[in-house]
């Protein structure tokens, strides 16, 4: 078939590169290619000026596919300086590569954001031929700066400061230029330069000169373009390596103490964590021939390689360079390429290419923030940035396949760290209200009905939420203290880490909710009335105790410490195992005790979600603006600085807690194995389907049954290493509704969920998880208990199953259950369903505390009553003050909905939750507290993983 001639060719098809690879920059005007069909999924990407698009992708379709999406969507002829970096599930910054499908390598979409940045820094600027590039590497130094990655004199950093204000606010006003300098942070250390700053102010430079100048000097710097990764000499000196155009460097701190150039290095490779070096001959240089360097892991080693295989391919070669041809029978080394134009390439094709100059908009950061904010501070400032238009930030958009745009309206764009690493890769669409449409009139409408309330509940829900956290941080400084800490077989030291490092957080903590609760008095007018328009806001009691909560830092790294001291000693001593078993038998231990453990590090979540909806809802103007923006910039500051051992603990948190629920099983808790799934399916054997609880893990998938032990433990019946196993949907082999098959090295096993959307979900976790685990260099680890006894596998199903009356209801009361009678486990086991590592932690951020009134389905009166919820579940107080729940409700399973005409439910902002017969009604307090409750309720009932349907006219 011939083309119309016409039809203009592509920069792929001049260049002479393959249709499908190498190509990473759609021609402006283009519209992206079609992809191949199949289910979208939705793909986030944050920008260089911090605005953050979505995007639809094929699951099939690899990296370039949505590389070019990003690409054509800013217009972006020289992309391919460009790159997309995300956190991968080893919590480490990887580029995504471009010939691999995406989902392969993005382990949790819903729930990762990329970061569209600069991956190759080019030693001149003036080879960079469009401004909208220049413009782009200039917000590039310019966040580099802010991060502390750009090392450099105060002199440097003063006339790059210069130019970036001269591009942002014109020439220089002195008043115009200390306030701007005063609101907005580009240095560590600004204020001490501040004078400097505004002596180099220069007037008569447009923006783009001014991104000129400052490339300028921030090529000429040492540490420009430089991302340092740690490593150790033979004689364990601590260094760093990075990558450059010229070669490898060698960094001692921020002093480049050597520097290979691609000239004289004959090979780059790896082996396991040490990084290898082959230099060419050279009789004058006193270098071995080969340079060893050991990084603190192989995965480091391996993303440190990769770069430097694409800053070679980019800087040297004339070209992409071409696959390698599949071996027949045995495959060695490393298939990995660099995929893309070459700077040469890209030089030639913008010189001889006519492109039309497309204008673009600069984003400006009109944002004000406190002049105690950090560097890392100000691009949280950015995130929700300010255009001419809007001052309160641009709309997300989602653009598909076929190159078409769709306004999602005004969202959240929170999420990102200094840096644009995740905050958390846990964050909850439901929270962040990102997928809310509003349009102005409404928003208008509601700023009419209610000036300043919502702001005020928003500041009642951080009171409500603070007491309970505050009872549940007694858990541990008190009760636990009290019942378990005076007991001699109880290690001292193990005592004491707890109490240095909880004690300080509690008392900080008791002076915060002694402010909040006076704030709160005087804002509603129980006191000193006449002076009440001073106190109607929050912000500044927030920045005043997050900035104070900072100084605690110390101890709440010591945390992670502390829980996993506390596994040791329950380890190694019956006695203290007891201790502990016994403690979370008593009704002040309602949660796993070591979920009170993580406590402090999950609230800093809660303060950064409420700082988030407080400033959405204030206008820029509001005079409670700019402190809960600053106190918002410190509290992302500190997720950020703590993440990755929230993360890590998490996951280490639920295996204990599974630990717990098992039995005829060893080795659970090691180093690397992590929890995917938990959930319930029917196994197909010779006597039928019987139902089991299956658990997956990062490398095997183990299968259960509910045992007769006095704490209702789960038996193991069988372990299936994912290593080597395929999976295939066998609804019409089998004849059974929703099942699938797994085929394991040493057995197959026929499996059926209870729906369409739970096999779904079963399957992308399976695979998901065997990808990993083909990945993965760890041996897999036998689970299962080396007793003869414990071994025995039992499939008659013989086990006797409770009534589902016992978790319903306000009858599933804990003083009568017991804790392991009521944990997630026995909930899915009855409700026959299953739940995810992402859905415990987005239960995580979603708790909520506060006074509801409570009906029951065929009663009349409302009872009034302190409702906590968390880990999927209501706890039920009589008041805040008391120590613990008198009943819980799982919530796995129910649905939430709005009452019905005929239901004669007469009442404003009430919720109803229903499961089989169990039908109960909510009623809150206002419009806001409904929608918080209808929000997190969601995040736990069986439409969680689901499109939410609309239940109100005016809710999501």
């Amino acid at each position: 078939m011939v083309e119309p001639a016409d039809r203009p060719s592509t920069a792929g098809q001049r260049l002479g590169a393959p249709e499908s690879f190498g190509v990473s920059t759609l021609e402006p005007g283009l519209r992206p290619p079609t992809q191949s069909p199949g289910r979208q999924v939705c793909i986030r990407v944050q920008m260089l000026d911090d605005t953050q698009e979505v995007f639809q992708i094929s699951q099939r379709s690899p990296g370039k596919v949505l590389f070019d999406l990003v690409c054509a969507h800013l217009n972006l002829t020289e992309g391919d300086y460009f790159g997309l970096e995300y956190q991968d599930h080893r919590k480490m910054m990887v580029w995504l590569d471009l010939l691999k499908p995406t989902l392969k390598q993005i382990r949790r979409p819903k729930n990762t954001i990329l970061r569209f940045v600069v991956k190759f820094f080019p030693p001149d600027h003036t080879q960079l031929m469009e401004e909208l590039t220049r413009y782009l590497f200039a917000l590039q130094i310019k966040r580099d700066l802010a991060c502390g990655h750009l090392i450099c004199n105060d002199t440097s950093a003063a006339l790059m400061v210069s130019h970036i204000i001269q591009s942002e606010i014109g020439d220089f006003d002195e008043t115009q230029s200390w306030q701007h300098l005063l609101h907005n942070k580009y240095l560590p250390d600004q204020d001490a330069i501040r004078d400097k700053i505004t002596d180099c102010h220069r007037n008569g430079q447009t923006p783009a000169e001014s991104d000129y100048q400052l490339l300028e000097i921030a090529r000429r710097l040492e540490m420009y373009g430089v991302r340092l990764h740690p490593a150790k000499d033979r004689e364990g000196t601590k260094l760093s390596l990075s990558v450059a155009h010229t070669g490898v460097l060698v960094f001692q701190g921020y002093t480049k103490i050597n520097a290979f150039n691609w000239s004289k290095i004959r090979k780059l490779s790896f082996k396991r964590r040490r990084f290898l070096i082959k230099l060419r001959p050279d009789p004058t240089n006193a270098h071995h021939d080969t340079l060893e360097f050991a990084m603190s892991s192989r995965d480091c080693c391996k993303v440190f390689w990769k770069i430097c295989v694409e800053y070679h391919a980019f800087f040297r070669l004339f070209e992409e360079p071409k696959p390698k041809p599949k071996p027949i029978l045995f495959t060695r080394g490393s298939s990995f390429r660099f995929s893309g134009r070459t700077q040469k390439q890209i030089i030639d094709y913008v010189r001889d290419s006519e492109l039309k100059k497309v204008p673009f908009e600069r984003k400006h950061s009109k944002i004000l923030s406190s002049s105690s904010m950090t560097p890392q501070s100000s691009s949280f400032r950015l995130q929700v940035p300010a255009s001419e238009d809007s001052p309160l930030g641009s709309p997300h958009v989602v653009v598909n396949g076929n190159g078409s745009v769709n306004d999602l309206g005004m969202g959240s764009t929170g999420g990102l760290g200094p840096e644009g690493r995740q905050l958390s890769p846990l964050t909850s669409p439901l929270l962040t209200e990102a997928g809310y449409v509003r349009n102005d009139d409404e928003d208008e409408a509601r700023r009419k009905k209610f000036p300043t309330d919502k702001a005020y509940f928003i500041a009642k829900e951080l009171l409500t939420t603070e007491r309970t956290y505050l009872k549940d941080l007694q858990v541990v400084t008190e009760s636990f203290q009290s019942a378990v800490g005076k007991d001699e077989a109880f290690p001292d030291s193990v005592k004491n880490l707890i109490s240095a490092n909880y004690d300080p957080v509690y008392k900080f903590h008791q002076g915060f909710l002694k402010e909040v609760e006076q704030r709160l008095a005087q804002w509603s007018g129980r006191s000193n009335a006449h002076i009440k328009g001073d106190y109607q806001r929050i912000g500044d009691v927030l920045l005043k105790n997050i900035q104070g909560l900072r100084q605690l830092t110390v101890h709440l790294q010591k945390h992670s410490e502390c829980l996993v001291e506390l596994e040791r000693v329950c380890r190694t001593s019956r006695k203290v195992e007891t201790l502990c078993r016994e403690f979370e038998q008593q009704r002040v231990c309602y949660l796993p005790f070591n979920i009170f453990l993580l406590r402090p590090l999950h609230r800093l979540l809660h303060y950064k979600l409420i700082l988030e909806r407080l400033c959405k809802h204030y206008p820029p103007t509001h005079d409670d603006f700019r402190d809960c923006r600053a106190a918002l910039a410190d509290i992302s500051e500190m997720v950020l600085q703590l993440q990755g051992t929230m993360m890590k603990m998490e996951n280490f948190q639920k295996l204990l807690e599974l630990k717990k629920d098992l039995t005829g099983i060893d080795n659970l808790v090691i180093p690397g194995r992590e929890f995917i799934r938990l959930g319930c399916l029917s196994k197909l054997s010779g006597k039928g389907l019987q139902q089991r609880m299956f658990f997956l893990f990062s490398d095997s998938l183990i299968y259960t049954s509910r045992g007769m032990t006095p704490l209702n433990q789960f038996k193991v019946h069988g372990q299936l290493p994912l290593y080597g196993m395929t999976i295939r949907e066998s609804e019409e082999e089998w004849g059974v509704p929703h099942s699938f098959t797994l085929f394991g090295q040493r057995q197959s096993v026929v499996v059926a969920a209870s729906c369409a959307p739970e096999m779904e979900r079963w399957v992308e976790d399976i695979r998901m998880a065997i990808d990993l685990a083909e990945q993965s260099s760890s041996p897999n680890t036998d689970l299962l208990s080396t007793s003869p006894s414990d071994n025995k596998l039992i499939e008659d199903g013989g086990a006797e199953q409770e009534s589902e009356e016992e978790l319903c209801g306000s009858r599933s009361s804990l003083e009568r259950q017991g804790q392991r009678g009521n944990t997630t486990v026995h909930v899915c086991w009855h409700r026959n369903t299953s739940v995810s590592m992402v859905d415990f932690s987005v239960a995580v951020e979603n708790q909520l505390s506060g006074n509801l009134l409570r009906k029951f389905k065929n009663s009349n009166g409302w009872q009034k009553l302190w409702v906590v919820f968390t880990n999927f579940s209501l706890f039920f107080y009589k008041s805040h003050q008391d120590d613990y729940p008198l009943a819980s409700l799982p919530l796995l399973g129910y649905s939430v909905t709005v009452p019905l005409e005929s239901e004669n439910i007469h009442k404003d902002y009430v919720f109803k939750l229903h499961f089989k017969s169990h039908v109960y009604y909510f009623r809150s307090e206002s419009e806001y507290t409904f929608e918080r409750w209808m929000e997190v309720i969601r995040s736990a009932t069986c439409s969680a993983s689901r499109s939410l349907p609309s239940t109100r006219k005016d809710l999501y």
